[in-house]
C-alpha cells in the first residue's frame, strides 16, 4: 500500500472523508490514492466505526500466544533472580534445569524478560566481558590464593581471603580476616588443609604475606607451604591476570556477597561467607563449566596435611648449608644472601652445567643461584 510514510494516518484521514462524503465515487479515489478498493472499504468501516483514532495502525501482536512463557515460568525466573541479582540469563536457565523445571525458554528469551522487568542495567551489563580461560589438568592441581580489597565493617576492617581449585573453580575458603599477615593466613589454610587435602601447587601474588616483591619471593609462610610438600608459584610481577580466576572470583565475591550490605563485624561476615561459598559451590552455575556447579568436578586431595612436619633431609651429594639469622649462608669463606624466610634452616647447594653457579634448594624447591665468580646470588 504506498502511503507516504510521514503522513499516513492524514492521509488515510482525507480519504475517507472523501470517500464518504454525498455523490463519491470510491473505486476512482482508490485509485488516485493508490490503494485496492479491499483496503479502501476497510479504512472507511473503520472510520465508521472509531472515528479518526481507528485510522491508525493496529498492533500485530496476536491475540494469544500459545508459546509465549507461562507466567509460572516468568515468576520463577524472576525468583532466581531476585535471589541472587549478580546472576545473567545461563545461570538462571541452568538453576531452572537442575530444578527439574520443564519448557524453560531460550537464554535470549530470559533475557527479555529480565529487561521487561528492569533486572538489567545496560549500561553496567557492557561492563562484563569474557575472561581468558585456562584451567590445571586436575583438582588440586593448582590452587589460587589471594586477598580482595579490603571493605568497611562497623567495627574494623575485613580482608576476605579466597582461595580457589584451578580446576573445578570450587570455592576451598573465603575468611573473613581482620588483617594480612602470614600467621592469620596459615591458621586459615590449616583448616582448609585438614579439610580438603593438600594441592600440588599454589598460585599467589608478589605481594605481602607471600612475597615481599620480585627480588624477594618467599616469606615465613611460602616456606611453611614448601616444608609441607607444596610448590610455590608467584605470579608475573604487575600482571594481575596471572591469577585470573581469583580476580573474576572477586567481582563474584563483591557483587553477590559484599554489595552494599554493612557488616557488624568479623564474625557476621564470615556468617554470610560461608551461606554464600555453599551456594557458589553446590547451586550457581558456572559458565566456564558448562554450567556445571564446581562441586560437581570438584575431588578432595589424596595428600594429607602433616600436623608436625618432618625433618628437612637432602641426598649424599648435597652441599649443605643452615641460613644465619641475616638471611646468609657462608660457602668457601664468603657470604650468600638466601632470604630471612629461611632462618634457621638448612639448604642444599647443588651444582649447575654453567661452571661457578649452584642452584640452592629449600627442601625439593629451588629458592635461588649463587654465582661463585660475581659473588651474587638471585631468587
Amino acid at each position: 500500500m504506498p502511503w507516504k510514510e510521514v503522513t499516513i494516518p492524514l492521509q488515510r484521514l482525507e480519504f475517507v472523508t472523501l470517500a464518504t462524503a454525498e455523490g463519491a465515487n470510491r473505486r476512482r479515489l482508490c485509485r488516485r490514492f493508490g490503494i485496492s478498493p479491499k483496503t479502501g472499504y476497510k479504512w472507511i468501516h473503520r472510520f465508521q466505526e472509531g472515528g479518526p483514532h481507528a485510522l491508525q495502525d493496529r498492533s500485530r501482536r496476536p491475540h494469544s500466544s500459545p508459546n509465549r512463557t507461562s507466567e509460572y515460568i516468568e515468576r520463577a525466573i524472576l525468583e532466581v533472580r531476585q535471589a541472587h541479582p549478580a546472576w545473567g540469563a545461563r545461570k538462571i536457565r541452568a538453576r531452572l534445569e537442575a530444578q527439574d523445571l520443564s519448557n524453560l525458554p531460550s537464554v535470549s528469551t530470559i533475557t527479555a524478560i529480565l529487561q521487561r522487568n528492569g533486572q538489567i542495567d545496560a549500561e553496567e551489563a557492557g561492563k562484563h566481558r569474557p575472561w581468558k580461560r585456562f584451567e590445571a589438568e586436575a583438582p588440586n592441581a593448582l590452587w589460587q590464593m589471594d586477598f580482595k580489597g579490603h571493605f568497611s565493617l562497623t567495627d574494623g576492617l575485613c580482608h576476605p581471603l579466597t582461595v580457589l581449585d584451578d580446576h573445578s573453580r570450587f570455592l576451598l575458603g573465603v575468611q573473613a580476616c581482620g588483617d594480612q599477615r602470614w600467621h592469620t593466613v596459615q591458621g586459615h589454610l590449616t583448616a582448609i588443609f585438614r579439610r580438603y587435602g593438600l594441592p600440588e601447587r599454589m598460585l599467589v601474588d608478589n605481594g605481602p604475606p607471600w612475597g615481599s616483591d620480585e627480588s624477594h619471593p618467599y616469606t615465613v609462610l611460602t616456606a611453611w607451604l614448601i616444608r609441607l610438600g607444596i610448590d610455590v608459584v608467584h605470579s608475573r610481577p604487575y600482571h594481575p591476570q596471572t591469577l585470573g580466576k581469583c580476580e573474576r572470583l572477586h567481582r563474584t565475591l563483591k557483587a553477590e556477597a559484599i554489595g552494599q550490605r554493612l557488616f557488624e563485624d568479623l564474625y557476621d561476615c564470615q556468617q554470610h561467607f560461608d551461606r554464600w561459598r555453599y551456594v557458589y559451590n553446590f547451586q550457581r552455575p558456572h559458565e566456564a563449566l558448562d554450567m556445571l556447579v564446581p562441586a560437581t568436578r570438584y575431588r578432595e586431595s589424596l595428600r594429607e596435611f602433616a600436623e608436625v612436619l618432618p625433618p628437612i633431609q637432602y641426598g649424599p651429594g648435597d652441599m649443605v648449608r643452615k641460613v644465619q639469622i641475616n638471611g646468609e649462608i657462608s660457602f668457601r669463606n664468603r657470604k650468600f644472601k638466601i632470604g630471612h624466610a629461611f632462618y634457621g634452616y638448612p639448604v642444599a647447594l647443588r651444582p649447575t652445567l654453567t661452571e661457578g653457579v649452584l642452584d640452592v634448594f629449600f627442601c625439593h624447591e629451588k629458592v635461588a643461584q649463587i654465582n661463585l665468580k660475581e659473588h651474587n646470588c638471585r631468587p
